[in-house]
Parts: C-alpha cells; structure tokens; sequence
C-alpha cells in the first residue's frame, strides 16, 4: 500500500502538481477563516447597530441607571408647585439638518425618566424614512402621565421641529397641551460670562465633571445616518446613539444640579 501512495506522489511531482503540505493546509484554513470572519464583520456593521425593531422602520434601544433620586422637586424655571420625578420627560433629538425649517426632519429621538428607582433611557430611531410616523406615535406612547418636558435648548429647536414632524403626519402632538422646561435659560442665568459659552458639552464638562470618550460631534449625526441607509457601515449611527443617549443624561444630571443649586440659594 506504501508502495503505490510512493508512486502516486512520483507522478505527481512529474505532472507539476504539489501535494499541500500539513502546514500549508493550516495557513489555507487561517486564511478562509480571516476571510469569513470580515465578512461576518461587514454584514455586522451594515446591520441595524443597536436594539429591536418596534415598528417597521423603527428601532429602540433601552439603557437603565440605579437612581433613589425619587423625591418631589421645585423646577428651576417658572413658578410651579413641586412635581413628582416622575412625570420629568429629559428629552434631545438628532435631525437631518442643524438649521431646523420644513425639510428638516427628527430621525432619533431620546427620553429619559425616573421610574420608581431607576433612570431608564430610551432612545427610537429611523432605519427607513417611511417609519417616521411611527417614531412619532412610539414617543407618544411612552410618555408619563401628564409629562413635563426637560430639554436644552429645547423650546427654540427640538420642541418646534417635532412640532411641525406631528403636524406633518396629522398626529397631534404632546408638547402643545403639557409644561416645557429649557434649562438653557436657567443656566445661562447662573453661568454666563463664566465659561466661554453655555452650550450642553460646556457645562457639562466645566459643571457637572463629564468628559465625552470618542464623542461624535452633533454635526456629523445627518451624514452618519444618511450613510447608513445608503448600506454603508452602521458603526457611526451606533456613535450617535451614545451622543445621543449621553445628552439626555446630562439633561437630568443637569436638572438635579441647578434644583440642588436653587435650593442652596434660597
């Protein structure tokens, strides 16, 4: 037997042929293997990045932080009785365009609020552009009782843009009938001339101690999206959900620091 496998690799040295060395094979496989692996890789990253599809066209992605922080508290703007947690809406937006007007569409839209003893953020957002009604309708949904929205910034963008987003889709939308709180005004009133601006990230680092790691600048967010329903990689549009989530924290953070503020200067 030993024989004839002697004479078959004679003849196949003759004909040209090489017979695959156990080494080569080895490499052979690593290689096939890299390749699948990076296949696997891409189909990952053109995939929807985070979360379940609520409605077609629509995803949502749910984080949760221990918070005992339940207590009533004064709000910093406006006169109003003290309110409950939870019925606080800490809410920002990513659109299509930073100039806001008619074309100008939401295509993420994250809220936070305090239920029982934790922080629970909830972020939807748009895979086809068909399913912004049903954005809208899931952000409806999952409002409080009798909310109260807290934003920055909010009542000159966010609120307006969502607005005429529910107008356009004959929804009717939460923001006309329910309290709305900008803690921009408040800010600017306790801060201004102290820092070189008021925006959110400058407060957010200077005041509250928070350093954004591999932060997608909100500028960048139209173009991460557009890629990603054109089939390119997703790993941008998941750079904007952290943006995006990481805002609506600082929100909250933000409320809880000007009321503890508020309640030290009177």
């Amino acid at each position: 037997m030993s024989e004839v496998k002697d004479r078959l690799r004679a003849l196949q040295r003759q004909s040209g042929r090489v017979e695959a060395t156990p080494s080569r094979a080895t490499e052979m496989v690593s290689e096939l293997r890299r390749l699948i692996g990076r296949r696997d890789r891409t189909r990952q990253s053109l995939a929807a990045p985070a979360g379940i599809e609520i409605a077609e066209g629509v995803f949502a992605v749910e984080r949760r932080w221990r918070s005992i922080r339940s207590e009533e508290l004064s709000l910093p703007w406006g006169d109003v009785e003290p309110v409950r947690r939870e019925r606080l809406v800490c809410f920002d937006t990513e659109t299509t365009g930073l100039a806001g007007g008619v074309g100008t569409k939401a295509f993420m839209i994250g809220w936070g609020r305090w239920q029982e003893q934790e922080f629970v953020v909830r972020i939807i957002y748009l895979t086809k552009m068909a399913g912004e009604a049903a954005m809208l309708r899931a952000f409806t949904d999952g409002l409080p009782h009798q909310p109260i929205f807290i934003g920055y910034n909010s009542r000159s963008y966010d609120a307006p843009l969502l607005k005429g987003r529910y107008r356009m889709h004959r929804q009717a939308n939460p923001f006309d009938d329910h309290r709305h709180v900008d803690l921009l005004h408040p800010t600017r009133r306790r801060y201004r001339g102290t820092y070189e601006n008021c925006r959110l990230q400058t407060i957010e680092h200077h005041v509250l101690g928070i350093v954004r790691d591999d932060d997608l600048p909100g500028s960048e967010a139209p173009g991460a999206w557009l890629a990603f329903l054109r089939g390119q990689s997703s790993v941008n549009l998941g750079r904007v959900i952290q943006h995006n989530r990481q805002d609506v924290l600082t929100v909250g953070r933000l409320l809880n620091h000007l009321c503890d503020a508020r309640s030290m200067d009177n």
